[in-house]
């Protein structure tokens, strides 16, 4: 019987059963012993952590024993510009920086511009790198470690990668790489190499890598688990994250290509109040008679989503927000004027924090001090 969704790192289909994900990938769903273990060793839960926005991992254990064994990690994640940033885009960032921020780790920020240019038949080349920069803008201002964070795109670094790409691929068989990522026969032979440079990443240093990311990008780190060992590394760690919810409704996830799913992070504050009213999937009544008399249903109302996921991190605000709609008392355009309030403040500080980080990404991609050990060597890995 087919699956009624579909996952890939290029597409989300229809309504995603996060049970069934975990099972279909193979992973692990992040434990109450597991969150509470994180807590005491770090002192607290980030809201997406205690939310269950970031559910499910592999080997997340391990990275705790190691970090308390004086072992270390380091971090790895990544973004595929083929066009402007939403705010879903931001989440794995904003929690990437809140593990960096706990544990003081090395950060290693991916920007394939290959990729994209290989995936996206209506982007050139020079369209991706574009994007690429203007992207790159976006994360800085997330206000990463300067000492401990290399941002750099794959079309510019991809000779220091090479040595080390080459010894992935050689471990990578055709038929493995088509059954992960259902290749076909017309699928570019750029497409079939890229996975071996998307790996390259978590072989930096001789320590254990964990990524944050939307679970969608898992396929990758599976390929990574077999053959990493064999290469002399650590098989890779991964904490996932569920699909921030488009404006439309629960099904899918947010995409760049369709405006009226997504707020953009250069979405002005009449743009953003016209989006959230217009195509905002509301789980209130019809009539405010009815809404007041039966109450509204929060696990459909993506306004009230957006908030439980990433706009409001205090739990007794959310929770009073949704016991306020369960019961009526809360209408549905008062709950989108909350939304759109708490989203023109977070988007009009993230345009301050940017014009302020202009500066900054040189220091990233090339004078900060990870970044000029990277450039002036991989550490022997390419030995």
């Amino acid at each position: 019987m087919p699956e009624d969704f579909e996952v890939n790192p290029w597409d989300v289909k229809g309504k995603v059963d996060y049970d069934k994900l975990i099972e279909r990938f193979g992973t692990q769903r992040i434990t109450r012993d597991l969150k509470e273990r994180f807590e005491s060793v770090v002192g607290e839960l980030h809201p997406m952590l205690r939310r269950e926005v970031f559910f499910s991992h592999r080997d997340l254990d391990l990275i705790l024993n190691d970090y308390v064994s004086g072992k270390g990690f380091f971090l790895y994640t990544g973004r595929g510009p083929s066009k402007e940033m939403h705010i879903g885009h931001l989440i794995p960032f904003i929690f990437t920086k809140w593990l960096q921020d706990k544990f003081r780790v090395n950060l290693y920020i991916e920007v394939t511009d290959d990729e994209k240019f290989m995936q996206k038949n209506e982007l050139d080349l020079e369209e991706t790198r574009k994007w690429a920069y203007s992207n790159i803008q976006d994360i800085a201002a997330v206000g990463f470690d300067p000492d401990r964070t290399f941002i750099f795109t794959d079309i510019e670094y991809v000779r220091n990668m090479y040595p080390l790409a080459v010894r992935v691929a050689k471990k990578l068989t055709f038929s493995e790489v088509r059954a992960t990522f259902g290749f076909t026969e017309s699928t570019n032979v750029g497409m079939l190499f890229y996975p071996s440079l998307q790996i390259v990443p978590t072989m930096f240093e001789r320590r254990r890598c964990l990524i944050p990311a939307g679970i969608d990008q898992d396929p990758y780190w599976r390929l990574q688990r077999d053959i990493a060992e064999s290469l002399g590394f650590y098989k890779v760690a991964a904490i996932h994250s569920k699909f921030m919810p488009p404006l439309t409704g629960t099904e899918g996830k947010m995409s760049a290509s369709q405006p009226e799913t997504a707020i953009y992070l250069t979405d002005d504050p009449k743009t953003v109040r016209l989006k959230v009213n217009r195509y905002a999937f509301s789980g209130g009544q019809p009539t405010v008679e009815l809404h007041r008399k039966l109450g509204g249903n929060p696990e459909i109302d993506v306004p009230f989503q957006w908030l439980y996921y990433f706009f409001e991190p205090n739990d007794q605000v959310i929770t009073a927000i949704e016991r306020d709609y369960r019961s009526g008392k809360l209408l549905t355009g008062e709950l989108k004027e909350i939304l759109i309030e708490k989203i023109n403040e977070f988007l009009e500080r993230h345009r301050e924090r940017k014009e302020a980080s202009k500066d900054m990404i040189e220091v990233y991609m090339r004078r900060g001090k990870l970044a000029t050990v990277m450039w002036e060597t991989v550490h022997g890995l390419s030995v």
